[in-house]
């Protein structure tokens, strides 16, 4: 569907009916950097009520503050009144709001770049805010004083990261003063998951290694993440250098672990937890820890056997850690890949086998060759992995030759 003729046609109907509409917010702002966005927001002088009255298919979501979502096509359109917020007292959230007028409803906004609106009838931007100047300069300016700003809503300190590293935008020195003064406030007006929230949507973006530094030098990544207190910045600097070489659409998680290089498996999963990381990247943390650890001790000319690497290397997130890892090796990186890729190509049919669960020996052919079920038979079953792995067997007949020669077999019958 054609967003824009239907965002247009809103303000419209709003307009003939004698109602001030504009766009608003993060479309302008996209709109005037030249970006393209279907992510449309409308402001209006009319209430909630007149704009119900106006459009068949609304959905009351906000009556406190003023928002109407108006469906078309199945796409939703979110239609704000123009609003004044009352007293924060939560640090996130007013205690209501008064109607208002565009240039009140502006003042309110976070940072001067997502505070402009635009007339789609007349094609004219008003920009009480001084909006595209910042944009121009490429500056991340809170609108108005940026301790209010903050005290009204903490998140906002996030938040002006996340424009940050999205845009490549500096923060403007007195916004950075005042993140610096009052990060230690982030908690707990703003919950964790929100905090997780953002770091999620920072990620992809490609100054998510520069906004992690900032974040550390204005102390903001310390309330955090408490364990990074201390850390030197050119450490910090060292690390996040990596992220260029980092996959596509690497999980928020793994950018995040890096962080920590002292602190253990465990350690790192606790603050997964803390920060209210899924499942996925839990297990994402743990299988990064077995990785590195195999990997670390055969650096350090520990003898490994190939069967203890068989089941890591099937493992379906193998690539996609294993690529994280070796974006710490700087110039060294494709060799590291390729000496991986090599062991993978020679263990490649007992990879397989893994994946598809056909092992050479299974549960069932111990069961005709008169082996009951139990410990001792996940035992021998081990026992055949490993000898097939080592031994690079196709064949399940020499494997099941020598487990009948162990004493695991004549323990098991």
């Amino acid at each position: 569907m054609d967003v824009f003729y239907h965002a247009r046609s809103i303000v419209t109907t709003l307009v003939k009916a004698g109602y001030t509409a504009y766009f608003a917010g993060g479309w302008v702002r996209d709109f005037v950097m030249g970006h393209p966005s279907e992510d449309i927001d409308i402001a209006t002088n009319a209430s909630p009520d007149e704009v119900m009255d106006l459009f068949a298919n609304t959905i009351l979501v906000g009556l406190a503050f003023g928002v109407v979502i108006i469906v078309i096509e199945g796409h939703q359109f979110e239609v704000a009144t123009f609003r004044k917020d009352l007293n924060y007292v939560d640090g996130r959230h007013p205690q209501g709001i008064e109607l208002s007028t565009s240039r009140e409803d502006a003042l309110r906004r976070d940072f001067t770049i997502n505070g402009m609106f635009y007339d789609p009838l007349e094609e004219v931007i008003h920009d009480f805010v001084n909006g595209r100047e910042d944009i121009r300069h490429g500056v991340i300016r809170t609108i108005g004083n940026p301790h209010e700003r903050f005290f009204e809503d903490r998140l906002r300190m996030l938040r002006a990261f996340r424009f940050s590293a999205r845009f490549g935008f500096a923060i403007d020195e007195e916004t950075q003063q005042a993140i610096r003064e009052n990060a230690e406030k982030l908690f707990p007006a703003v919950a964790m998951e929100r905090v997780w929230q953002e770091f999620n949507k920072m990620a992809p973006y490609p100054r998510f290694d520069q906004a992690i530094v900032e974040m550390h030098r204005l102390g903001l990544l310390d309330v955090i993440f408490p364990e990074m207190d201390g850390m030197h910045i050119k450490e910090l600097r060292h690390i996040v250098a990596a992220y260029g070489h980092f996959p596509a659409n690497c999980p928020t998680i793994l950018y995040l672990m890096p962080l920590f290089p002292a602190l253990s498996t465990e350690q790192k999963v606790e603050i997964a937890k803390r920060i209210k990381a899924s499942n996925r990247d839990v297990k994402l943390i743990e299988f990064m820890g077995s990785l590195h650890s195999l990997i670390r001790d055969e650096e350090e000319g520990k003898s490994l056997e190939p069967h203890q690497w068989v089941h890591v290397l099937a493992h379906p997130d193998y690539g996609l850690v294993l690529a994280v890892l070796a974006a710490f090796y700087g110039d060294q990186r494709q060799s590291f890949l390729n000496a991986h890729q090599l062991r993978t190509q020679t263990m490649l049919p007992h990879i397989k086998r893994i994946q598809e669960n056909t092992p050479l020996i299974s549960a069932g052919f111990l069961k005709e060759q008169g082996i009951k079920p139990g410990k001792a038979m996940g035992m021998l079953l081990k026992e055949a992995e490993r000898l097939a792995v080592n031994e690079d067997w196709s064949d399940p007949a020499p494997v099941l030759s020598l487990l009948k020669q162990s004493t695991l077999w004549t323990q098991a019958l």
